[in-house]
């Protein structure tokens, strides 16, 4: 890891350590030092320390030390596991999960801390002035992006752009529409893009801050989601019981009527575009380098929640997802019927899914038994699954580059932003405004031909690599929706794929009862989060949960 990197990580660990609670109220805005703020706020070494302590509720117990992404990964059609650990989340019961309210709580304290930084940092004069653009910059990226994530989970939320204070008491505060808090996240990242420094830049900061590029590609998200929610027509997903191939009429995201798909879908490509001829960004060239720990903040991982071996800084994801764990083997692995959506020779399950390990018991298993010929029998060691069809777990090796494999708390790198994602929004929205083209074909097999072989001299993309030629646009929209889910596998992107397109409930109960007995019925409160009891009982302009809660 960078010392750069180091030492902004030791900096957001020690404002953990001062500042978070795991039973605060989402909407609780307690200064994140002992000092009020306007005793704080003096110079660039105090507004460096504030906006640590917005980055810092990352990397607790209300978000990515486990909820937000527990929440968030287990709950699609792509996962199994133990049911001991996907009994409550990943079978759609997020109410018996002890960090169900870690999504709305840790958002809010994002907020409540860039509200401040945002309000205060203005007023300091002994800053090197670029240094406080950025500073700002990255407040109002993290209040846009916790909206963001805010209004996925639970549709419109409370708006808060101000901290409490004498001059502003009010906690009441009722809900905004979905709409309006679509208009927040928009102002917000678009006032970030203005005031962040792009990537490479002297004064742009460590790994780990968020940079120009980010703001620009999370502003593209945000359109392709609304767009794609907005959207009317058909989608075809590979599913259900027997791996098969069902349309599906997509519905409207509910709040997202009436909104111009296509107009959105245009401010998507063309921002999405922005980031791509920047040439800032490049796809690592060997996939897997991405999953090693040299390859972590490259220039296609281009926002990953940072870990740090050894320190406060960790969290479960290696000892959850990996083959070999301190329980004896992972708890999470991706279904067969998706493992069987790639094609042989991606490298993506070829190298990105674990065939041969060792558990902890000292028991030798290879994956997938349909390919015995390859993986029983490797370097001389024989891998005897028994004949269990337990045993049928595709392991991903994204989380199992740590320092130390054999502690339950590690050092793997979570990934909120992947270069290769402004690529696949590219190939999306340029299909839906203008069917696929050739540009929506490239975009997409740009992504395809980095995960396959090559061939001949020169060297082009095997034949397997490309993309279908001659799709409808119906058809290219289905297969970018699955080449998302073969490209973020496992990273927290399926769900909201989902969810955007207006297909989560029909895919899930086309599975019913999934591997390892995995129950994925869902019904309509599954399309939100439950408000924490705790919010509602102290604001009292929520008159109601979601519905269904």
């Amino acid at each position: 890891m960078k010392a750069i990197s180091t030492y902004f990580i030791a900096s957001v660990i020690g404002l953990v350590l001062l500042s978070t609670s795991s039973c605060k109220k989402a909407l609780e805005e307690k200064p994140f030092s002992f000092y009020s703020p306007e005793n704080f706020y003096k110079n660039e070494s105090d507004a460096r320390a504030a906006i640590n302590g917005v980055y810092a509720e990352l990397y607790t117990y209300d978000l990515f030390i486990q909820p937000f992404w527990n929440i968030t990964v287990l709950d699609d059609d792509h996962v199994s596991g133990a049911d001991w650990y996907l009994g409550s989340t990943g079978a759609g019961n997020p109410q018996n999960y002890w960090g169900v309210d870690g999504p709305w709580i840790g958002c809010y304290t994002i907020i409540a801390r860039a509200n401040t930084v945002l309000e205060n940092v203005p007023n300091i004069t002994e800053i090197d002035p670029d240094i406080k653009k950025r500073i700002l910059g990255e407040a109002y990226f993290l209040r846009g992006w916790a909206y963001f994530q805010l209004v996925q989970l639970y549709g419109g939320v409370p708006i808060r752009l101000n901290s409490v204070s004498a001059n502003n008491p009010e906690t009441n505060i009722p809900r905004a529409t979905v709409k309006e808090t679509y208009d927040v996240i928009i102002s917000d990242l678009k006032a970030a893009e203005t005031n962040l420094l792009p990537v490479g830049h002297a004064k742009a900061g460590e790994a780990g801050r968020v940079n120009q590029g980010i703001a620009k590609s999370f502003l593209a998200k945000t359109y392709l989601t609304m767009a794609s929610g907005a959207s009317t027509g058909n989608i075809t997903v590979r599913g259900g019981t027997d791996n098969g191939y069902y349309t599906y009429a997509k519905n409207i995201v509910k709040g997202l009527e009436g909104l111009d798909a296509k107009a959105y879908y245009t401010l998507a490509r063309d921002k999405a575009q922005e980031v791509i001829s920047s040439n800032l960004y490049k796809l690592t060239p060997n996939w897997t380098d991405l999953w090693s720990i040299a390859g972590r903040n490259s220039k296609e991982q281009m926002w990953e929640v940072q870990s740090l071996a050894g320190s406060a800084f960790i969290n479960n994801l290696g000892v959850y997802f990996s083959a070999r764990s301190t329980f004896g083997v992972g708890a999470v692995w991706t279904t067969n019927n998706h493992y069987n959506d790639y094609d042989i020779l991606d490298k993506r399950v070829l190298d990105g899914i674990t065939h041969n390990y060792q558990t902890l018991q000292g028991t030798y298993i290879f994956y997938p038994l349909s390919q015995s010929a390859q993986y029983k029998v490797v370097n001389g060691i024989t891998y005897n699954n028994t004949g269990s069809t337990t045993a049928e777990r595709a392991y991903t090796i994204k989380y199992s580059g740590v320092a130390d494999p054999t502690v339950a708390n590690s050092d793997a790198f979570y990934p909120l932003l992947r270069y290769s994602e402004l690529y696949l929004m590219y190939a999306e929205a340029e299909n839906e405004i203008n069917g696929p083209t050739s540009n929506a074909y490239n975009a997409l097999n740009t992504v395809r031909f980095r995960s396959f072989p090559t061939t001949g001299s020169p060297a082009v993309p095997v034949a397997e690599a490309y993309a279908p030629a001659n799709m409808t646009s119906e058809q290219f929209r289905s297969y970018v929706l699955a080449e998302r889910a073969r490209e973020f596998n496992l990273e927290g992107v399926r769900r909201f794929d989902l969810m955007r397109w207006g297909i989560y409930l029909q895919v899930m109960n086309k599975i019913s009862s999934g591997q390892n007995n995995i129950s994925k019925v869902r019904t309509a409160k599954n399309l939100l989060l439950p408000i924490p009891i705790n919010e509602l009982n102290s604001n009292t302009a929520l008159t109601t949960n979601n519905p269904g809660w």
